[in-house]
């Protein structure tokens, strides 16, 4: 019960990044929460597809979101960022909270309208992560850091839009 709790705090920190700076995920990571949100994708999105390409889509999110959410990662520590691997892709894995929803919301939506849900849920799931990784100090390096933030962000945007 303990593990559901902190994952259901870190949770309502991506829901509102703004709230209680002093508490961050970065404080206390843990992969339960990044690994539930992961499946829950992964398992949304085979179920979607054709019926003989379920088990590649499954693998293919699941494969794209710790393998991105490890270059982002590498990419931050390679310029010089103050976080370990394992606090990075914590808050990574988290902040794709708001693309798990709208994948679940938007499962039989028109197209339009997945696609403003898609971009709104994009743009929370960077700026969640953009406001955690303020404590990361890439002085004049951040530009760089960030971009692959949003390649990251929006690939499982499109993951979700295309499914």
């Amino acid at each position: 019960m303990r593990d559901v709790n902190n994952i259901w705090s870190k949770v309502k920190q991506v829901l509102d990044p703004r709230m209680n700076k002093s508490q961050n995920l970065l404080k206390d990571w843990d992969w339960w929460g990044p690994l539930l949100l992961c499946l829950v994708l992964s398992v949304r999105l085979s179920v979607a597809a054709m019926s003989d390409q379920g088990p590649a889509v499954f693998a293919a999110t699941f494969f794209i979101i710790w393998f991105g959410s490890a270059i982002v990662t590498l990419n931050s520590q390679l310029l010089g960022g103050k976080i370990s691997f394992f606090q990075s892709v914590c808050v990574l894995g988290y902040c794709i909270f708001p693309l798990v929803i709208v994948s679940l919301i938007t499962w039989l939506l028109p197209f339009f309208l997945k696609l403003v849900l898609v971009i709104f849920a994009y743009i929370w799931a960077t700026y969640a992560s953009l406001n955690f990784l303020t404590d990361v100090n890439l002085e004049n390096k951040r530009l760089l850091a960030i971009y692959p933030i949003f390649l990251f962000y929006f690939m499982i945007g499109w993951l979700v839009l295309v499914s």
